[in-house]
Parts: C-alpha cells; sequence; structure tokens
C-alpha cells in the first residue's frame, strides 16, 4: 500500500534565527539575594540558604526577568505568594511578549536579509499570557506586516511548545508554494514570581528553571538549505 505520507518537492528549511533578552537580568548567584530583598523575606534565612545552594548548583550562570524592582514596588502583590495578582501580570505580560517577540524577530529578519513584506505566514505561540486580539495581532502592528497575513496564535502549549510550532511551520512551509513562515516562541514567566513559602521542590522549581526565553526562526522550502526540517513529531506518554 502507498504510503499516506509523501515528502515534499522542496522540504523546509530554516532560514534565520533571531533571540532577544529582557533588559532586566541578574548573574545566578545574586538571583537569592534579589528575590528575597524585593519579596521582603529576608527574614527567612534558612529558606534563603537552601536557595543560594540550589542555584549555585543549577549550572545556570545568568537569568532574565521580565519584572524590574520599579514594575515590582508598583505591583507588590506580585512579590506575596497567593497574593490577588493575576491582572497585575497579564498587565505587564500582554504588552511585553509582543515586545520581546518583536525584538528577535528583527534581528532575524535583518540575518534573512529579504524584505518584511516577502512574509506570507505568522505562527505566534506563548504560555505566558492570553490576550483577544492574541501576542500575534499585536505583534502584525508593531513590525508593519501585511494585515492579510496567514497566522496561527498559539496558548499554552508549555515546554513543547517549540516542537508544536515547528510541526505546524513545516506542513505550512511545504504544502504552500513560496511560503517563508515566521515563527515567534515568546515565554516571560512573570505568572511564576513570588516570594517562598515552601522548601517543596516543585515549589521551588518554578521559580529556579524558568526563566524569560524568546526565539524566533523564518521557515521556507528553498532547494539549497542550510538546515533541513526533516521530522518533527508529538507523542503522549503515559
Amino acid at each position: 500500500m502507498e504510503s499516506l505520507a509523501k515528502q515534499a518537492k522542496v522540504p523546509a528549511t530554516i532560514l534565520a534565527i533571531g533571540t532577544a533578552n529582557p533588559i532586566s537580568s541578574y548573574y545566578q548567584e545574586d538571583y537569592p539575594d534579589f528575590l528575597f530583598k524585593v519579596t521582603k523575606s529576608e527574614h527567612k534565612t534558612e529558606l534563603k540558604d537552601k536557595f543560594k545552594r540550589i542555584c549555585e548548583k543549577s549550572m545556570v550562570k545568568k537569568r532574565y526577568l521580565g519584572v524590574t524592582e520599579e514594575s515590582l514596588k508598583a505591583n507588590p502583590n506580585i512579590c506575596s505568594y497567593k497574593a490577588p495578582s493575576l491582572d497585575a501580570r497579564q498587565d505587564l505580560l500582554i504588552h511585553e511578549v509582543p515586545k520581546l517577540g518583536k525584538e528577535a524577530a528583527l534581528k532575524a529578519i535583518r540575518e534573512w536579509g529579504q524584505p518584511i513584506s516577502s512574509l506570507t505566514h505568522l505562527i505566534f505561540c506563548t504560555a505566558s499570557c492570553v490576550d483577544m486580539p492574541g501576542a500575534d495581532f499585536q505583534l502584525i502592528k508593531l513590525l508593519g506586516l501585511n494585515p492579510s497575513i496567514n497566522r496561527f496564535m498559539i496558548y499554552q502549549q508549555g515546554c513543547f511548545a517549540g516542537g508544536t510550532v515547528l510541526r505546524i511551520a513545516k506542513d505550512v512551509a511545504e504544502n504552500n508554494a513560496g511560503a517563508r513562515v515566521l515563527i515567534v516562541c515568546c515565554e516571560i514567566t512573570t505568572m511564576f514570581f513570588s516570594n517562598l513559602v515552601t522548601a517543596t521542590w516543585m515549589f521551588w522549581s518554578d521559580r529556579l528553571c524558568f526563566r524569560t526565553v524568546r526565539r524566533l526562526l523564518l521557515l521556507g522550502p528553498i532547494r539549497t538549505p542550510k538546515v533541513n526540517v526533516n521530522c518533527s513529531i508529538s507523542c503522549l506518554l503515559d
């Protein structure tokens, strides 16, 4: 029986990559002092000492944050675990996520070297915020993209977001002649920021491991590629 999956005549190819970071950053060794200071938790010496040891062994050198001391002073509930702060966090993120995506996008477009009007598709993925219209709409306005660009907005994918958007972008690029797909993955983990109130690992891992990340790819089919996207799959494990 002939396979239902047929290989594309011209495989999807990564044409350019761009990255961006927020201005606010701290070396991991200094982060415990900052966290316990802004959350007014310096009296919790035992927790702080333990958190310092974990930070030192995390192999993370530098972390970028979507919050600053100024924004935390303006929204003090963000510093307090379980304090009502969802609206404040959302208000910060729905503005900062598209802005950070724009910064990475411009770097990738410059590397690509083609006019921005050549982009045919936009895929924006984030778990940081939910907005209507979405972050894809905001990015179109920020970049001045064609209002009729084909766009996909993907929310709440979590740690497998990159694989998800690559799978979608690969299908789009290989099944639309001349497609040039702008992929934006942007995560600003302000939702996890708070004081430390328990010594359980699951509680700490959110505050220790998850940082602000943003990656951008330009994908399209060309016959002389630098990097081919041959396969991207998803599998649920029990």
